[in-house]
């Protein structure tokens, strides 16, 4: 699985650091959308979901937290402990939060407005999502036998 991180440039001096989100320059979409949780309580995890076609960079600009990752085939888990470290995450990607800290503040800017149908939220219906996808795409399914594509 490829992941994708972002180092936003820090502007700083003795009043502190400065950075700035541009959509199309460092932000890789137009931001149609930003919103950020907080005050998770200990053991809670957020996410347990998928999109069909939004794109989100998330950043935790405060605190620590985990986000576990998978694209039907392949697991990672990604730490953003750092205001300064933007996470993408394309479509299709099932996406859980977790392991915040008690500071934590997780800010996630999205190429698109709320839509309830982009979303994908139980887990078996998004491995079949992803199975029908790479059908449509030519992208052989893996065989656990033979390994990809038999």
């Amino acid at each position: 699985m490829e992941i994708t991180t972002f180092d936003f440039e820090e502007h700083g001096d003795e009043r502190g650091i400065l950075i700035a989100l541009e959509e199309n320059r460092n932000i890789p979409f137009t931001i149609r959308r930003c919103y950020f949780m907080y005050n998770t309580q200990p053991g809670i995890s957020r996410g347990f979901h998928a999109h069909k076609t939004l794109k989100q960079v998330l950043i935790c600009v405060r605190g620590s937290c985990k986000i576990s990752l998978d694209n039907g085939t392949e697991k990672a888990t990604v730490v953003l402990d750092r205001p300064n470290r933007g996470l993408y995450l394309s479509s299709d990607i099932w996406r859980v939060m977790h392991d915040f800290s008690d500071d934590a503040v997780l800010m996630v800017l999205a190429d698109q407005l709320y839509d309830e149908s982009d979303y994908i939220r139980d887990y078996g219906a998004f491995l079949s999502w992803v199975a029908e996808r790479g059908k449509r795409e030519g992208v052989p399914e893996e065989d656990p036998e033979k390994g990809i594509g038999g």
